[in-house]
């Protein structure tokens, strides 16, 4: 269990990026949803020890992440949202240092790590090949597999498949997914699909409040009967946004189809539907920025 308590972080040019963050994280895929600038990412470097935070706690395990650093980088693995390799080097070479890095100084030893690294990333064949050649989801297999090393018990990953073809998406939360059976892995991301697929609990972040935290399907289930759809003509959508309370707009065919969240069908025309997470992921947005 990861606890954090009343996790608070202001910058030097005076942004809030955390306001008083409470969560309670169990073993498993844990979604951290929220969008762009929203805290995920301070979240995510403070839980790595990579800055400070300006008050609160962090728990994991049993040990004081704030204050003791050390013994919460021998049992951590961090994908970063962006991170760097050595172009011309392999993946295998590269994985040999960072092993070395991590410890395993007998080599026999390292190449067992290695090899059962990349085997289950996926990147058994492509082992010789230097990094620079790799596509966008190779990378982030790369990525994930340096994170691995050392049997991490705590997994960070920030943003993992922003970027990523569907194919190559589907394969690295896969991959998250068969992780997450026995490590407590924080899945930090503002892409919806992904929390719904994978993460048995989640939270919501914005402005570096949180939300909303629980399971999905509870939240989901929460906004039943309320969410309407219609099809509304380009000239009128503003109009339907000013008189109704609006949760997301896309164009199907040329044309706006609004989702809207109301107690009772809003005008003639709209069509009660099922609600799913992007719907509470957008209500709980409009919900905070009223309040703000």
């Amino acid at each position: 269990m990861l606890t954090i308590t009343d996790l608070s972080k202001t910058y030097a040019n005076g942004v809030r990026a955390l306001n008083n963050v409470t969560l309670d994280i169990p073993k498993g895929l844990f979604g951290l949803l929220g969008p762009n600038g929203a805290g995920k990412s301070s979240l995510m470097r403070t839980i790595a020890t990579l800055q400070d935070a300006d008050s609160g706690s962090i728990v994991f395990d049993g040990i004081n992440v704030l204050e003791d650093k050390d013994a919460v980088r021998r049992t951590l693995g961090y994908l970063p949202q962006d991170f760097g390799v050595y172009p011309k080097v392999s993946a295998e070479d590269l994985l040999h240092h960072f092993a070395a890095l991590k410890g395993y100084s007998v080599r026999s030893e390292r190449k067992e790590v290695v090899e059962t690294l990349l085997k289950q990333t996926n990147l058994w064949e492509a082992r010789k090949r230097k990094l620079g050649t790799y596509s966008g989801g190779m990378r982030q297999r790369f990525g994930i597999a340096q994170a691995l090393i050392g049997n991490p018990k705590l997994v960070i990953v920030d943003e993992p498949t922003a970027g990523l073809d569907p194919e190559e998406r589907n394969r690295f939360l896969n991959l998250l997914s068969e992780i997450g059976e026995q490590v407590v892995v924080i899945l930090s991301t503002h892409i919806v699909e992904d929390v719904t697929d994978l993460c048995p609990r989640m939270a919501i972040i914005n402005k570096g409040t949180v939300l909303l935290t629980g399971k999905p399907q509870e939240a989901i289930d929460g906004l039943l009967d309320r969410v309407w759809k219609a099809t509304v003509s380009k000239a009128q959508l503003a109009e339907y946004q000013q008189r109704f309370n609006v949760l997301s707009t896309r164009l199907v065919g040329g044309q706006p189809v609004i989702h809207v969240f109301a107690e009772s069908q809003p005008e003639t025309g709209f069509a009660k539907i099922p609600p799913d997470l992007e719907d509470v992921y957008f209500q709980r947005l409009r919900q905070h920025a009223q309040a703000a």
